[in-house]
This record gives structure tokens, sequence and C-alpha cells, in this order.
């Protein structure tokens, strides 16, 4: 009985092996006690899993280990760790480490985007540098592609219908965990992350620092992007354009609950220049918030809403581009005269690095702060919206 036991134990180290998508480095020891009228024997199961270590012991009586049995207990240590691992990530913490992301990156629901998105000036391009390196498994987000196509504003945010079609064709579930990172440190995935709360998904998290970080940590890129993910992004493409068009896009497997109250409109901020409601700050630099320096779209004018503040989106972040803590992001408010005890909304050049500002107040606990989708690019332009300056 026993050698019948000792080659069920190897069969299931095999298992296990077989299974490594689903653990870090996972080691299996068994342990034969002794052939006696009545066998007992344990299995020690150690699983390296976000820093933790499991330890299970199944003790049979009097008979055989049942290899449906052993199976069938394993399914559901899986299940339970994969759970654990997700329910141990908050809501109420924007940000997750390369070291958790890179602890967690086979978890069957967890999914990695990369959001990475520029200014025209610094010619970069984003998906040549997705396909040169990005992180393993990672999908692209593509952020003026999943947009308004109506609007001749940038990347605004698209239709809920347009949002669920572009999504569901890139393979993304409800039930998904996302991580969402750029090659900047946290500069575009902050809007990722607030465009899919403003739909209503909550479990997203930015990866802190980025791709930089990853990549400074030592782990592995990948260099060219699989068939797979670049039908992904270009499928989400087509899906908006179908909607927008009003053809049929389907399976839609994700669905959205619209958060109104996390995106503002320009005639929302018209009204809080006069009513003072909300605090409202500006991401972009100092020297364009003063109207010193020139926008640098064309046919903007240069200045701020009445009555905002700048808080330019880099003071949210220390030298390596990650979130500062919550003691740091309150003393940059506080002394721009930004209570917390007020509700905010931000603002930048075209609502990219507002999100910024929104990230670092999540962290600070206000976790409903809208930001004004249009932003400058649109306020700007307008002939009848006023516009303060700081230049003399």
């Amino acid at each position: 009985m026993a050698s019948s036991v000792l080659s069920r134990a190897f069969l299931a180290h095999r298992f296990l092996q077989s299974s490594s998508t689903h653990f870090h480095k996972p080691k299996f020891f068994t342990s034969i006690l002794s052939k006696r009228s009545f066998h007992s024997f344990s299995f020690f199961f150690f699983f390296y899993y976000f820093n933790w270590v499991f330890y299970v012991d199944f003790c049979f009586w009097g008979r055989e280990l049942d290899w449906s049995v052993y199976c069938s207990m394993t399914t559901s240590a899986v299940a339970s760790q994969a759970s654990f691992s997700m329910q141990s990530l908050q809501t109420n913490e924007p940000v997750v480490s390369v070291d958790w992301l890179h602890a967690n990156l086979r978890e069957p629901n967890v999914k990695v985007l990369d959001a990475s998105w520029y200014m025209p000036d610094e010619q970069r391009n984003p998906v040549q540098e997705y396909q040169v390196a990005h992180i393993p498994g990672a999908l692209f987000f593509d952020v003026d592609g999943i947009s308004d196509r109506i609007s001749n504003l940038p990347h605004m945010l698209p239709s809920e219908g347009a949002f669920a079609a572009a999504v569901s064709a890139l393979g993304i579930d409800n039930k998904d965990g996302l991580v969402v990172y750029d090659g900047k440190g946290i500069f575009s995935a902050a809007r990722v992350w607030w465009m899919f709360r403003v739909f209503g998904h909550d479990r997203i998290w930015v990866l802190d620092g980025g791709l930089p970080r990853w990549r400074a940590s030592g782990f592995d890129v990948e260099s060219s992007a699989s068939s797979d993910a670049i039908f992904k992004a270009s499928a989400a493409s087509e899906a908006i354009e179908k909607v927008y068009q009003g053809q049929h896009v389907g399976p839609v497997t994700f669905e959205t609950r619209f958060q109104p109250h996390l995106v503002w409109t320009l005639e929302q901020v018209k009204e809080n220049v006069e009513e003072k409601t909300y605090q409202h700050v500006d991401a972009r630099s100092k020297a364009r918030f003063d109207g010193a320096a020139p926008e640098p779209r064309k046919g903007i004018r240069s200045g701020h809403v009445p009555g905002s503040r700048c808080i330019p989106f880099a003071q949210m972040l220390d030298g390596s581009q990650t979130l500062l803590p919550a003691d740091e992001l309150k003393k940059r408010f506080e002394q721009e005269g930004i209570t917390l005890d007020k509700p905010v909304i931000t603002s930048c050049g075209t609502g990219v690095t507002a999100c910024i500002l929104a990230l670092g107040l999540h962290r600070l606990g206000k976790t409903d702060v809208p930001v004004y989708d249009g932003s400058w690019t649109e306020w700007g332009a307008k002939a009848d919206t006023p516009v303060e300056s700081s230049e003399a």
C-alpha cells in the first residue's frame, strides 16, 4: 500500500508542476510514516503567495488517499488562494507595487493593461514601445482609440455602450482585477484607472512607478506582442467605431454602471465658478496656469478657470515616479489652500493628468473626486468662458 501511495504522491507532484501558472514557485513534500494496520500520512504544500506561506495538512485514517479527492482538494486550495490574493487588495488604495504584481502576474483573475500615452511634442509612439517591451501578458489599452468619436476634443470619455464593447473585445470581464501601467511611471495610467471607475469598475489599480519601476526591479518584459494581443487591441478599436456608426457589436460581456458624479462637464464647471461649491484644482504647470507659457495646442487661450488653484501633477510623485505617502500628499494640497473637508474637482489640459490628482486624493480618502473631462482644451477654446491670468 505504501508503494501505491508513494506512486500517487509523485503523480501529485507532477500535477502541481504542470499547474505552475496558478502558483509562484510551488514546492511539494511527502512523508510516508509507517506500514501498519492503519496508515497515516501528511502532504505538505508550501505556497509562496503574496508574501505568505500556507501550510495544508491532509490526514487520512485507515485508507489510501483517493486521487479524485486529492484533485478536488487541490482545486479548492487553488481557488481559495486566488480569492485571498485579490481580496487582499483594497479599493481605497489606488496603487499596487511592482513586487505585488510580479508575485500575482499569473493569477487568472488579474489582467494587466499597458495604457501608455504621450504628449504630441514628445514624439513617442506608445504602440511601438509596447511591441518592443511590455510586462508579460499585458494588453494594450489605446487612450486615444477608446474614446468619444463624436467630440472634436482629444480622448474624451466614450459612451457606455462603446466602452463596454471595447473592453469586452479586450477580453476583460467584470470579475477581473485590473492593474494598469504606463511607460513614464504614473501618467496616462491614472486616466484609465479613472475611466474604469467612471463606468462602475472599482477593481482597478495603477502600477506604482509603472514600466520604469518594473524594469528597474529586474523583472522580465516581453519584447514582442503576441498575435492575440494585437488582435484584441485592433478589435477594441473596431468595436468603438461600430458602436458610433450604429452597427451591431457582439458579444458584449462587460457590464457598465455609469457613475456621473465622477465626471464633470463644461456647464458644471461654469456653475461652480459662480457657486464655489467645489474647490477646483488644476494639474497643469504653474507657467501654463499663470498664462506665462503658451498652450501646446493652437487656438487655446492661456490662463485658468477663475477661482481654481494650481497643483502640478508632478507634485503627487516622488523622484522614482511613484505616488507619495499620504502625509506628503496632504501637505501638497494644504500648501495650496485645499482642505480635505470640502469637495474637490480636478482638471488639466486634456483630462489626463487631472486623474493623477484624483489618484492622490483617493489615497487621502477622497474617493468621489470628479474630473473635468474637457479640461482646459475645452474651456480655453470657448469665447464665452471667463479666464483669469496671473500675468500682469
